[in-house]
């Protein structure tokens, strides 16, 4: 599939394997010379004055380029499908802007294939470039999207809002830029205003399945107890995710946070259960620094090695994630 083919609410953006950014040439993809990389940017990706959220997506294990496009456009459509002012009040309008993250992550379906990738991914992200790449990513989109608190000046009223959504071992990536973008760290907390000039921030990080231990948090990420969010860290888990459980655990001695839920963290953990689409999230459910979703009786489906881990593109993650975007406001 060429970019030509990707919808204009959808910007991709593709990682080679030691996390550089690429892009396209007429004799094939090729790594963005470092000093162009800002300038890149501005030719590539700038959000469209339309758009009233910003999401930047980033898959996981066993997803090929023209699987990740899939997945997303499936999450925006199930988002679509059940957006509504009344079930989200403040989101008025909703039109979703989306960049899409991609890397190389396949591998045999096997313990041999897990470790792998799980190595790939903490490689391009710690000694190579992805952590900074999207890092710089995530502080360019910041800095041109429209300022929720100044005046009224694109579709919706209030600005734009910026959420990042990660599966898998893409929530490492996601994880490990916000840390290397903390620049100056904001205390994370929705009741918390953001300081004079804007640093980088992010109104809310979904993370579904993710593939680290339990205690990431408090041993991998320990930035993003004051990390540049305004919102929560909300992690799925769903003890159907044999992925994040029975590979996890034999890989890394442990079970992994898509499997068993957030452990230690640098702040309380509030544990909630995934509510169906016709039950709203109260804003003191979700109004933590770390929210861990037990998703167990939602996440069911898959057979195989992996189980249930990619079954998170259900109607209650759209949901999960309108209810993030709505709260935020």
């Amino acid at each position: 599939m060429s970019l030509a083919d990707v919808p204009d609410d959808i910007h991709v953006v593709d990682l080679g394997p030691d996390g550089w950014l690429l892009e396209d040439t007429p004799v094939g993809p090729r790594p963005v010379p470092a000093n162009r990389l800002a300038d890149h940017f501005a030719e590539a990706l700038c959000p469209p004055a339309w758009a009233t959220d910003l999401l930047v997506y980033a898959h996981g294990w066993q997803t090929s380029p023209e699987s990740a496009l899939d997945a997303v456009q499936r999450l925006l459509a199930l988002a679509d499908a059940q957006h509504d002012s009344d079930r989200y009040p403040r989101l008025k309008p909703w039109h979703p802007w989306t960049v899409l993250v991609r890397w190389p992550s396949r591998s045999l379906p096997s313990l041999g294939g897990y470790r792998r990738i799980r190595d790939r991914a903490h490689a391009m992200s710690t000694e190579g470039h992805a952590a900074r790449v999207i890092g710089r990513l995530l502080g360019y989109v910041d800095s041109h999207r429209a300022d929720p608190a100044a005046p009224p000046v694109l579709a919706n009223r209030e600005g734009q809002y910026l959420h990042l959504v990660g599966h898998s071992f893409g929530c490492r990536f996601l994880c490990e830029a916000v840390q290397w973008a903390a620049d100056p760290p904001l205390t994370l907390g929705w009741n918390t205003p953001e300081p004079a000039g804007r640093p980088f921030s992010a109104d809310s990080m979904l993370l579904l399945q993710m593939a680290a231990p339990r205690d990431a948090f408090a041993s991998m990420f320990t930035a993003l107890g004051e990390a540049p969010l305004r919102g929560p860290v909300v992690a799925t888990y769903s003890r159907h995710d044999r992925a994040t459980g029975f590979w996890h655990l034999r890989a890394e001695k442990r079970a992994g946070i898509g499997h068993s839920g957030i452990g230690t963290a640098p702040a309380p953990v509030s544990a909630i259960r995934m509510l169906p689409p016709g039950e709203a999230y109260p804003l003191a459910a979700l109004d933590h620094r770390f929210v861990s979703v037990d998703a167990s009786e939602v996440f069911v489906r898959g057979h195989g090695p992996a189980g249930a881990h990619s079954d998170h593109l259900r109607p209650e993650s759209a949901h999960l994630l309108l209810s993030l975007a709505d709260h935020c406001r």
